[in-house]
C-alpha cells in the first residue's frame, strides 16, 4: 500500500512539472481559401431581358448563345409572314364580298358564292389573329429565354458534381437493378 501511494505521488509530481526544453515561436498558420469566388452580377438576367426586348436575339447574343438567334428570327419571321399573308387574303375576300353586295363581280373570286366569301373572311381573320398572337408569344418567349439563360449561366456546373444512371446486378435475385448515383468530388 505504501509503495503504491508513493508511486501515485511520484507520477502526480512528474506530470505536474512543466518542462521548458525549447523556446516557443509564435507562428501563425493561414490556410488559403481553395474555393474561388465567382463574381456574380445580379443584374445580368435583367440586362439580357432588356436587350432582347429592344431587339429580339440581342439577349441571346449577350449570353453568348449565338445558335438561338436564328431560331428567334425564324419563329417571329414565320409568324409575321403568316400574319401578312392571312391579312392580304382576308382583305381580298372582304373586298370581293363588298363588291358583290354592290352588284360588281370580281374576276379572282367569281366562282365563290356569298356564303363562301363570308366563310373565307372568317377563316383568314382567325388565322391572322392567331398569327398576331404567335408573334407576341414568340417575342415574349425570346425575352424569357434570355432572362432564364442569363440566370442559369451563374450556376456552378462542373465535373465535381454528377448524377449518373447505373445498372447493377442484384446479388440475391440476379436481376438487373436500376438506380441513380449522386457523386460529389472535393
Amino acid at each position: 500500500m505504501f509503495k503504491s501511494s508513493i508511486l501515485v505521488l511520484f507520477l502526480f509530481l512528474l506530470t505536474s512539472v512543466s518542462v521548458f526544453a525549447q523556446e516557443e515561436n509564435a507562428t501563425i498558420l493561414v490556410a488559403k481559401d481553395s474555393v474561388q469566388s465567382n463574381n456574380i452580377d445580379p443584374l445580368t438576367p435583367a440586362k439580357a431581358a432588356f436587350y432582347s426586348a429592344v431587339l429580339p436575339g440581342l439577349g441571346q447574343a449577350y449570353n453568348k448563345k449565338y445558335w438561338k438567334i436564328p431560331l428567334v428570327y425564324g419563329a417571329i419571321g414565320t409568324s409575321i409572314y403568316f400574319y401578312v399573308d392571312s391579312n392580304k387574303r382576308y382583305r381580298q375576300y372582304r373586298t370581293a364580298y363588298k363588291a358583290r353586295l354592290e352588284g360588281v363581280v370580281t374576276e379572282d373570286l367569281a366562282f365563290l358564292d356569298n356564303n363562301r366569301l363570308i366563310a373565307g373572311q372568317k377563316f383568314y381573320q382567325r388565322n391572322r389573329d392567331l398569327s398576331a398572337l404567335f408573334i407576341a408569344a414568340f417575342y415574349a418567349l425570346n425575352i424569357i429565354d434570355a432572362n432564364v439563360d442569363a440566370a442559369l449561366l451563374q450556376f456552378n456546373v462542373d465535373e465535381n458534381l454528377s448524377l449518373k444512371p447505373v445498372l447493377y446486378p442484384n446479388d440475391v435475385t440476379m436481376r438487373t437493378n436500376v438506380g441513380l448515383t449522386l457523386n460529389y468530388r472535393f
